[in-house]
């Protein structure tokens, strides 16, 4: 005899939902979008690691959160998402856990950048070659103008210590290598405002 389990996941509704990819006609200043920065990076530590059971979402994007009317973010569109208890996690933690976790940690990495940046992973160019986020953003740092990567309506609004720990949390992030990834799973990883 065999027995089916069902997982029903459950959300907030907002009566007022913007996506964040719709913002970018709106003027974000820093304080706004360090606080979805935050924002999403504690929604993933919770799925990660607080929820009773193990959430990976696998497809986080700008147009996957959702902000309400005070611009908070809620990680949405849960449709790609693996839910594991955290005794299968444990014990699948070499072909599933790691990989997937770092997987949304590459996501979070690539979305943290576009927010700074107020632009599009595929949206920058250069006169020799076409250029994502990624490669722009490791340009930068490479040769230390990490600076040219802030969106330029911040202005004054940009607290640069803040924006350099974001561009620095953002690349490590999107390391080639999964496991040279922080987790988001340890805080102190990741934390940006240190």
């Amino acid at each position: 005899m065999s027995t089916s389990q069902t997982k029903v996941w459950t959300t907030t509704y907002l009566v007022s939902k913007t996506k964040l990819n719709s913002t970018r006609g709106m003027f974000l200043d820093w304080k706004k979008r360090f606080n979805i920065i935050e924002g999403v990076a504690q929604g993933l530590i919770y799925l990660h690691k607080y929820s009773r059971l193990r959430v990976i979402h696998r497809d986080l994007k700008a147009s996957n959160v959702l902000l309400d009317e005070n611009m908070n973010p809620k990680i949405s569109d849960f449709g790609m998402t693996k839910i594991f208890t955290h005794n299968e996690m444990e014990a699948n933690n070499s072909r599933i856990g790691i990989f997937s976790l770092k997987t949304d940690v590459y996501s979070f990495g690539v979305l943290l950048l576009e927010i700074i940046s107020g632009r599009k992973s595929n949206s920058f160019y250069n006169d020799d070659h076409v250029l994502n986020i990624l490669g722009y953003a490791w340009r930068l740092w490479k040769v230390g103008t990490w600076i040219e990567l802030m969106d330029p309506t911040l202005g004054d609004s940009c607290n640069r210590n803040q924006f350099l720990r974001c561009v620095h949390v953002g690349l490590l992030c999107v390391e080639e290598n999964g496991e040279d990834r922080p987790t988001l799973l340890a805080r102190s990883d990741t934390h940006i405002d240190e």
